[in-house]
Order: structure tokens, then C-alpha cells, then sequence
């Protein structure tokens, strides 16, 4: 498994401007279908998802800002 892991981390580490950008309309259509056929079941952990967000929007900011550009 941890073969699998760094073959995966060494692909996309090759990935471009273009890779990425498909890569997060991926991911927002996932969230966007999830949240419209759940949406009752995610109106009631709101609170919680904002955590989640903010959590992990300071980690990339700290990791991307201040640990990478150094």
C-alpha cells in the first residue's frame, strides 16, 4: 500500500496548471452533488462542516505560505 501511495504522490507531483484545475471542478461537483442529495442531513452538521472548512483552510494557507515558500 504505501508502494501505491508514493507512486500516486510522485504522479501528482507531475500535474499542471490544467491537472489541477480539473481536479478541483471534480471536487466540487462531488460536493455539490453530495450536498443536493443530502441536504437535509447536511443542514443539521453545518456547524460542524464550517469547522472542518476553516480547519482545514488554515492548515493549507499555513503549509502553502509559511512552511513551502520559505
Amino acid at each position: 500500500m504505501r508502494a501505491f501511495i508514493n507512486r500516486v504522490l510522485d504522479a501528482t507531483g507531475k500535474y499542471n496548471a490544467w491537472d489541477f484545475a480539473f481536479l478541483k471542478v471534480c471536487l466540487v461537483s462531488l460536493g455539490v452533488l453530495l450536498g443536493a442529495y443530502y441536504a437535509k442531513f447536511f443542514l443539521n452538521y453545518t456547524s460542524i462542516l464550517w469547522v472542518v472548512f476553516i480547519t482545514t483552510y488554515l492548515w493549507i494557507m499555513y503549509r502553502t505560505f509559511f512552511k513551502y515558500l520559505k
